[in-house]
C-alpha cells in the first residue's frame, strides 16, 4: 500500500515536473518503505518510463516539442546512460544517494535564485533559434547528464529541465515538454543496466508503474494550466525541499 501511494504522488510530480520521479520516489521508497539503498535508487526507473510517456501525450497537444533538441540529447545521452550504470557497481549506495541529493538540491537553489531574480516575474524566458552553437552545448551536456543518469539510477529529467532553462532559454513548459520525453529515453538503457546488475526489485517496479501511468497524466494535465511564473517556483523548491530531506535522512541511518 505505501508503495502504491508513492507511485500516485511520483507520478503526478512527475508529469508535473516533467521527470521520471527518480528524485522524489529514491528517498520516499528508503524513508517510508524501508527499501535498501540499490533498490531505491534502482526500482524506479521502469516506473519512469511509463509516467513520462503518459505525461507526453499531454504535452504534444500542446506542440510543446523541440525534435532537434531531443533528438541531439538521445542520442548522445543514451549510450553515455549505459556507460554510467556499468560504473555504478563501483560506488557503495549510501555514496550514491548522498551525490543524487546534492545534485537536486544545487540545481534547485541555482534555478530559485534565477527565478527570482528576474526582474519581470510574468515574462518567460524567451526561445532562441536552435544554432550550431547550442548543438555543441546540447550534446556536451548529454553526455554529462547521460553518464550521471546511469551511475546515479536517475531518468535525467530533472538535469535536461534545468539545462535548457538556464542554458537554451526555453521556456519553462517547453523545457519540461521535453526533458520529460528525454526521460522515457534514457530510462530505457539505464532500466536495462541496474537489471542487468540486480539493482532493480520488479514487485516495487510494477506498483509504481500501476499507479504513475494516470497521475502523470494528470500531473502534466496541471503543467499545461498553470502560470509559469508559479511552476517555475515549484518546480525548483520541490527540488531543494527533497533533496535536503534526502541528504538528512542518508546521513542519519
Amino acid at each position: 500500500m505505501v508503495v502504491l501511494i508513492i507511485g500516485l504522488i511520483v507520478g503526478y510530480l512527475s508529469g508535473l515536473l516533467g521527470k521520471g520521479g527518480s528524485a522524489v520516489s529514491t528517498p520516499a521508497l528508503q524513508i517510508f518503505a524501508g527499501v535498501n539503498p540499490f533498490y531505491a535508487l534502482a526500482s524506479p526507473l521502469p516506473a519512469a518510463i511509463t509516467s513520462t510517456i503518459s505525461a507526453t501525450a499531454v504535452y504534444s497537444r500542446q506542440k510543446l516539442f523541440n525534435r532537434k533538441v531531443i533528438l541531439l540529447g538521445a542520442l548522445f545521452g543514451i549510450p553515455s546512460t549505459l556507460l554510467g550504470a556499468v560504473l555504478s557497481k563501483f560506488l557503495p549506495g549510501k555514496t550514491l544517494m548522498i551525490m543524487t541529493a546534492v545534485f537536486i538540491v544545487s540545481i534547485g537553489g541555482s534555478l530559485l535564485y534565477s527565478f527570482l531574480k528576474r526582474k519581470n516575474a510574468g515574462e518567460e524566458a524567451v526561445t532562441e533559434e536552435i544554432t550550431p552553437a547550442h548543438h555543441k552545448m546540447i550534446i556536451i551536456a548529454s553526455l554529462g547528464i547521460g553518464f550521471l543518469s546511469g551511475l546515479l539510477a536517475n531518468a535525467g529529467g530533472v538535469l535536461f529541465s534545468s539545462f535548457f532553462i538556464k542554458k537554451l532559454r526555453m521556456p519553462i513548459k517547453q523545457a519540461l515538454a521535453c526533458s520529460i520525453v528525454l526521460s522515457a529515453l534514457l530510462s530505457v538503457p539505464g532500466a536495462l543496466a541496474h537489471w542487468w546488475l540486480g539493482h532493480i526489485d520488479w514487485n516495487i517496479a510494477l506498483l509504481l508503474s500501476l499507479t504513475a501511468i494516470p497521475s502523470s497524466y494528470l500531473g502534466a494535465k496541471t503543467a499545461v494550466r498553470m502560470k509559469s511564473p508559479l511552476l517555475e517556483k515549484l518546480f525548483a523548491c520541490t527540488l531543494i525541499v527533497f533533496g535536503v530531506y534526502d541528504i538528512i535522512y542518508t546521513l542519519m541511518k
